[in-house]
């Protein structure tokens, strides 16, 4: 018997391939968020170079550094640090991401250390106040590893399904930051 040609269409895309306008436009924000950095960190070059800095806003008068740009620029080199890892901490996806509450913690204290310039040493003792937070998050993240392991000698299932099955996905940003307070 003779079979007849058959004819070759496009595949069809069903929801579960196309991404939603929604993740579209979350994704752009989160985009345009991350390509602004550069434009962030040198918005000290419109600081002056004096010890007083008087505005219609407000006076800063920088004692410890005795420049006003010096400031804003160490603030800048702290602050957007902060502010990726935020936007990484936020969108990320993966069971690991509690981790990045350490290098958040640290870029905190070395802002509120820069603001409060009561100590001489920059930076200085920052790990014992990381301590607490260390104990909490490194070993919660080494037994969700070690449960991801354990699910994988039991089951069939790959690393990326295991990874779904124990990520914790809130519908929007304030449930999200609602599940660490």
């Amino acid at each position: 018997m003779h079979k007849k040609p058959q004819k070759l269409t496009k595949p069809s895309l069903g929801k579960s391939t196309s991404p939603s306008q929604g993740n579209i436009v979350i994704g752009s924000i989160v985009a345009t968020l991350i390509a602004i950095s550069p434009y962030l960190f040198y918005l000290h070059e419109s600081v002056p170079d004096t010890q007083i800095w008087d505005t219609f806003l407000f006076t800063y008068n920088s004692g410890y550094y005795e420049s006003v740009n010096l400031v804003f620029w160490v603030l800048a080199g702290k602050l957007l640090p902060l502010y990726l890892l935020f936007l990484w901490f936020f969108t990320c996806r993966h069971w690991w991401y509690h981790v990045l509450l350490v290098p958040i913690a640290m870029y905190s204290y070395q802002t509120f250390d820069v603001i409060n310039r009561d100590v001489q040493f920059f930076d200085s003792n920052q790990l014992i106040y990381l301590i607490p937070i260390m104990a909490i998050i490194i070993p919660s993240i080494y037994l969700i590893r070690a449960r991801i392991f354990n699910k994988i000698n039991e089951a069939t299932k790959t690393m990326e399904e295991l990874e779904d099955e124990f990520k914790i996905s809130p519908k929007n940003f304030w449930e999200k930051v609602k599940q660490y307070f």
